[in-house]
């Protein structure tokens, strides 16, 4: 058992919560108090503005946590840096017998943690990992050869197989907070990192009230009407568990289900495939000869394309950070089959943008969407977006949401053709796969 003087601390990343976490439960339980630290890794966000949205979510999400802390007389830590650096400070400042932190899945985080591991190790501190954001890790959903799924189908039925016979319980880490340190003074970085990072995030709280979803199946097409969750942003940073939101969705739409074991299926996809992060799943994809010309991502990026569903979706997403999902869609396949803009540099602005930006996530619905990735839409699949438009948005009330210049001389007459955009696309890409099969 370790003394007053000797410390677990868990690291806060991808589960910026106190209930229901797992690694942090298991800290709770560990028999010592629990230094709570969240690192703002600088190789993350020196890529970033200090006003970015997403870094003023986390600070809200970091706040919440603190003023529930602060109910018990404890603290978070809040550091700036390189992670490893900020690691060899830490354990010279205080006496670390552990250290716990939940699983991340993308390169970056795995190579991150093992040198993180390597450093605390060295120096004789346990170091202890556990599974959160995920119902199914790594190799939990493997085929009966002990591969990886690589079609979604399959591994979804698998999924939801071994959901119906595990039902993982959630973790009550809420009811140990007393077990968290005491310091006699709030650290002074706090306040600063507080004050550099928050930003007006005009969000609601996460919330599990998904009333709304009751005509899911048939309404989660349709950009105008409220029929998403809204979840997406505090799923990805943590602040909701996966435990229990699954709990949440018994009686909820099976096709809402679906929505969170695609998020897992690429998850494993990025886990077990990281080639993806650069390259095409699909490799003879990589020799697509693109246009990529810089007024056409321009007119994309910026919603003038002449396409207004096209154009709706990007200003949505410039103004609020998000967009519809149906929408989503049919903008990625404009901007790779209409425009033959490579797919990565659509990912890299959606990175950009999205406040519920996942890597996983977001590679691999950019692959799907272009056709190079697994268990992709195949590539002559081109969505039209006029008859995208007359079908998910008939009375243009999503258009006219966001194109106040709809309907008049202002607004931009279509950059392309489709018919001869739909042509080029598909003997561009049949043109690169026969070279490939050669």
């Amino acid at each position: 058992m370790a003394d007053n003087n000797t410390y677990t601390i868990f690291w806060f990343r991808r589960d910026l919560r106190l209930e229901d976490n797992h690694g942090l439960h298991k800290a709770l339980r560990s028999g010592g108090p629990v230094i709570p630290l969240f690192i703002f890794d600088s190789d993350i966000i020196e890529e970033l503005a200090d006003k970015d949205p997403r870094l003023g979510l986390i600070t809200r999400l970091i706040l919440e946590i603190q003023q529930s802390l602060s109910e018990t007389g404890s603290s978070m830590i809040l550091k700036q840096g390189r992670p490893e650096e900020v690691w060899k400070d830490l354990i010279n400042d205080f006496q670390v017998e552990k250290v716990i932190w939940n699983h991340d899945y993308e390169p970056y985080a795995i190579k991150r943690d093992e040198e993180i591991k390597n450093i605390l190790q060295s120096k004789g501190i346990q170091v202890k990992t556990y599974k959160d954001q995920v119902i199914f890790e790594k190799g939990e959903i493997l085929k009966q050869d002990g591969q990886p799924y690589t079609i979604y189908t399959p591994y979804s039925k698998r999924w939801m197989e071994k959901y119906q016979q595990l039902e993982p319980k959630p973790f009550p880490s809420q009811d140990f907070l007393s077990n968290f340190w005491k310091p006699e003074v709030i650290p002074e970085e706090n306040a600063k990192l507080f004050d550099r990072f928050k930003s007006n995030v005009d969000l609601p709280g996460p919330e599990f009230s998904l009333d709304h979803l009751e005509n899911y199946q048939e309404d989660r097409n349709f950009p105008a009407r409220n029929a998403t969750s809204g979840l997406s942003p505090y799923l990805r940073f943590g602040a909701i568990g996966i435990r229990g939101l699954m709990g949440a969705l018994k009686e909820s739409p099976l096709q809402f289900k679906r929505e969170i074991i695609w998020r897992e299926f690429f998850m494993q996809i990025l886990y077990h495939f990281p080639h993806v992060v650069n390259r095409s799943f699909k490799k003879e994809y990589d020799n697509i000869s693109w246009e990529n010309r810089e007024e056409d991502f321009n007119a994309w990026k910026e919603g003038r394309t002449g396409y207004p569903l096209v154009d709706a979706g990007m200003r949505e997403l410039s103004s609020t950070g998000s967009m519809h999902n149906r929408v989503r869609m049919v903008t990625a396949s404009f901007l790779v089959k209409h425009l033959l803009v490579d797919w990565r540099l659509g990912e890299a602005y959606f990175a950009e943008k999205l406040l519920d930006y996942d890597l996983a996530a977001n590679n691999g619905n950019w692959q799907w969407a272009a056709g190079c990735g697994c268990d992709a839409a195949p590539y002559f699949r081109i969505f039209n977006p006029e008859t995208q438009q007359e079908k998910f948005d008939p009375e243009n009330s999503y258009i006219k949401k966001w194109i106040p210049e709809f309907g008049t001389e202002e607004y931009p007459k279509p950059i392309i053709d489709h018919k001869f955009a739909r042509q080029r696309a598909l003997q561009r890409f049949k043109s690169a796969l026969n070279k490939a099969n050669r």
